[in-house]
């Protein structure tokens, strides 16, 4: 059959040298409905909800700031060993159009255990809205996916050999989600060690959440504590960070109001 042959797009290059990368990653995974209730709830009250990534990216960072092993990378260079990061790195998988073509860009978060919830959504909208030349992390991806084929070889090597390099251009753990295209669990793949996937919220208040993790660096009873912990977090920390943040706007808001009452009072005329 005489079809059409069409370039390969500089988006699709990065998609096919990540799954490169991705390939010899063993990874294991573990599916779980959790209940999120209290934080259904504080979210709803929030005058500004931060979206369902951003609340899952700080949340896997809280968890792992009390468990190194969810800090901790697979590293082949100079020899294999395991690469215990100080603190955690996100990258939130976005997509976007770009010319016309979908395509799926990674958003690096540094941090986010240190960070707010409304910092932590405006990284994340930043990636989704901002042109891809405002973006520091998509500049950077996007320069080395433009090295001719050799250059950017062994581009990704130095990326993914060296602790330090590796935590700089993957981080510890990512999150990505199709829950706004009708919802599912996505078997997605990394360089790892850590892919938190999320799906559609259920009438029941429960999410179905999906864990994939590298073999190598931890087991299945480690992620079974971790998807509960994360509930913990989600309905504990994360609400009251919300439920705060909503009585704080509230208690400006009746602030700027009271003293728009005051300045609009006519006073009494000196006698």
């Amino acid at each position: 059959m005489r079809g059409t042959t069409r370039p390969i797009s500089l988006h699709r290059r990065l998609i096919i040298d990540l799954m490169r990368a991705s390939r010899d990653v063993p990874f294991v995974s573990l599916s779980r409905s959790i209940a999120i209730g209290p934080l259904l709830d504080a979210r709803a009250a929030a005058a500004c909800p931060p979206g369902f990534a951003a609340l899952f990216v700080k949340a896997f960072a809280l968890v792992a700031r009390d468990e190194p092993v969810l800090r901790t990378l697979y590293v082949k260079w100079p020899w294999p060993c395991f690469y215990e990061l100080p603190r955690s790195v996100a990258t939130v998988t976005i997509a976007r159009v770009e010319n016309g073509e979908d395509c799926v860009l990674p958003q690096r978060i540094a941090g986010p255990e240190n960070m707010t919830l409304a910092e932590i959504d405006a990284m994340i909208r930043q990636g989704k809205e901002a042109p891809l030349g405002d973006v520091p992390m998509f500049r950077k991806i996007m320069r080395a996916t433009r090295l001719p084929l050799p250059l950017r070889r062994f581009a990704w090597w130095v990326g993914l050999s060296f602790g330090r390099q590796r935590a700089n251009w993957f981080g510890n753990f990512s999150v990505t989600s199709v829950a706004a295209c009708g919802g599912g669990e996505l078997l997605a793949l990394s360089p790892g060690p850590f892919i938190i996937n999320f799906d559609l919220v259920q009438p029941d208040q429960t999410i179905r959440l999906l864990i994939r993790w590298d073999h190598r660096v931890t087991d299945g009873a480690m992620i079974a504590r971790t998807a509960i912990r994360l509930a913990q977090v989600l309905n504990g920390e994360l609400a009251a960070e919300l439920r705060a943040a909503g009585r704080g706007a509230a208690d400006a808001g009746r602030n700027c109001t009271a003293a728009r009452e005051k300045i609009a009072v006519p006073q009494a005329p000196e006698r």
